[in-house]
């Protein structure tokens, strides 16, 4: 008998899953894949379900109506890859187009100075979030929990509740204007996605990002500056979110107390829809931003049906839940099987 071994020359074949588990390891390898596959199979339907839908008025309505999320949702995405969240982002929002208002009707300064001004508020309401949750150690959501009712009971101080009229029409175009039939605010945001991709995928910025995301204490142990890129990452969240409040003035011609008041949760769950791990360190802001089409997508048909406006925060509040159960039972699914 001959003592010699043998050992097989090719490696093992891993075991096959079943049908349905390879489609949700696929999807969670490739988060795009699947809320491009979501956004297809619910554009298809809404088709079906109205003749108004595809229409190129409801297109335009739809795409200046999701400018204004979609702007809110690219800044909480890059938040939850870092493993944050910023609930006072609708009140940051709410406050630069406030004040943009008071400026330009009350103080009678030039329009496009205000602007300026108002994003800078914005920017340093965001920072400021970011340096007293760094240096405090405090959770950012309890903090922005607080935050919020900061910057929207200031809101309520300088306005009283009355809404500031007259804003001059210089800046109308941003908000109501078209470029060869494209509302201006989603070229706006199309322009701030492109740019925010391109820091996440080729910057070395974006790699920290999912790095500290995936594993802060092992990120600050390899020398990431890892305080500072989340207060940068809180400031462009806070920029992002005063951009669609100045949008939202000059759309409306007002500064409403009321803007940014449905811009916490929907952002929340395009995010997560869009395949942005809400524990941190996997997403995208693109696929973001395509959860946020798909909320768009379903709020214009309860528009188009007739169904009451009321039903839209429950149906994004029903959303939310059901995007994070999903997410949650998926990778818990996933886990298992690993």
């Amino acid at each position: 008998m001959s003592l010699e071994t043998t050992f097989p020359t090719t490696p093992p074949t891993p075991p096959r899953l079943p049908p349905l588990r390879r489609l949700a390891a696929r999807c969670m390898r490739n988060p795009l894949g699947g809320v491009i596959a979501a956004l297809v199979l619910i554009f298809g339907v809404s088709c079906l379900l109205s003749p108004h839908f595809l229409t190129g008025f409801n297109m335009m309505i739809m795409a200046r109506a999701l400018a204004f999320i979609g702007l809110v949702t690219i800044g909480q995405s890059i938040l939850m890859i870092l493993g944050e969240l910023d609930l006072s982002v609708g009140a940051i929002g709410g406050l630069a187009g406030i004040t943009g208002g008071m400026l330009m009707v009350q103080a009678g300064l030039n329009p496009w100075l205000s602007l300026v001004l108002c994003l800078l508020l914005g920017t340093a309401c965001g920072m400021l979030n970011g340096v007293l949750i760094t240096q405090l150690r405090l959770h950012s959501l309890v903090l922005t929990i607080g935050m919020a009712g900061v910057y929207g009971g200031a809101i309520l101080v300088a306005t009283k509740g009355v809404a500031i009229t007259g804003v001059p029409v210089d800046i109308s175009f941003l908000g109501r204007g078209l470029v060869y039939g494209v509302p201006v605010p989603f070229i706006v945001l199309l322009a701030c996605l492109g740019v925010v991709a391109f820091v996440m995928v080729r910057t070395p910025v974006g790699r920290y990002v999912y790095a500290i995301g995936s594993n802060p204490e092992a990120a600050r142990m390899l020398g990431l500056r890892v305080d500072a890129i989340r207060i940068a990452a809180f400031a462009t969240a806070g920029f992002l979110s005063a951009l669609a409040g100045i949008l939202m003035v000059a759309r409306l011609g007002t500064a409403q107390p009321s803007i940014g008041d449905t811009w916490v949760l929907a952002p929340i769950a395009a995010a997560v829809i869009g395949g942005v791990a809400t524990t941190g360190g996997l997403g995208s802001p693109v696929g973001a931003v395509l959860g946020a089409v798909i909320i768009g997508i379903i709020e214009n048909i309860i528009v188009l049906f007739g169904i009451s406006p009321y039903w839209q925060s429950v149906v994004s509040g029903g959303i939310v839940v059901l995007a994070i159960s999903f997410d949650s039972l998926a990778r818990r699914y996933l886990h298992r099987e690993a």
